[in-house]
């Protein structure tokens, strides 16, 4: 049995000061402090007057504040399951001066975005909570919905392979990037709390479903081992 959305919160309720860091925050996710910059470099060299951000699982708001170095005048919607979390990303995010439209303690599926009313959303970390592929359907059909014309969707997570074969060697590539990171313990902990909390779904499998929910545009931005970056362009 996966773990409830209740008990998903409860778990990052106790661990916001680790994802408030930029660089170590998320360092059980590959090449994680290169795919902030490179989010925010590339939503500032496409969008370089977008005035609406909603960041889907904003955690302790990493992604948010590295972009709103490069666009501070950006207004932002920030949306998660965990409070504490949604307090510390505010408390940083109005540090550098920026503005909150409003913080929302909620779960994507149930959460309304309305209808084309941002420029950008993000969503790191946190799509990978989602249980099915109806589930997928339906919030990145909200995500699209919620999307300016010419707004874009940016995806950073945990994937799996469809070939079982891949799937097995990017796997065992990341055991060793944890043994690395750490050691064989932090391992086997980063490993059991996947197995107890995420169902990743295939790069292949949200490519497809992004073509079919009407973006017009779609691409890779970063993969490495069980990690990938990908763009959606309404």
């Amino acid at each position: 049995m996966k773990s409830s959305v209740e008990e998903i919160r409860e778990h990052f309720d106790t661990v916001v000061d680790r994802f408030s860091n930029e660089e170590t925050g998320q360092a059980t996710a590959v090449d994680s402090a290169l795919v902030l910059q490179i989010i925010a470099d590339s939503i500032a060299a496409r969008h370089p007057d977008a005035a609406m951000l909603c960041d889907v699982g904003c955690g302790a708001g990493n992604f948010t504040v590295r972009i709103l170095r490069r666009l501070p005048h950006m207004q932002c919607t920030l949306i998660d399951l965990s409070r504490p979390m949604l307090d510390r990303a505010q408390e940083r995010i109005r540090s550098l001066g920026g503005t909150i439209i409003e913080a929302r303690q909620e779960d994507i599926r149930t959460s309304p975005l309305g209808s084309g009313k941002y420029d950008i959303i993000t969503a790191a970390a946190v799509l990978h909570h989602l249980r099915s592929r109806e589930e997928w359907s339906a919030v990145l059909r909200k995500i699209y919905s919620a999307l300016t014309p010419g707004g874009s969707f940016w995806y950073w997570d945990l994937v799996r392979h469809e070939d079982a074969a891949l799937e097995k060697i990017q796997w065992a590539r990341y055991r060793q990037y944890l043994i690395g990171l750490k050691d064989e313990s932090y391992q086997q902990g980063v490993f059991g709390q996947i197995e107890k909390e995420d169902t990743p779904e295939s790069t292949t499998f949200i490519l497809k479903t992004l073509f079919e929910t009407g973006f017009r545009n779609v691409d890779i931005v970063h993969k490495n081992g069980p990690f990938a970056a990908l763009l959606g362009i309404k």
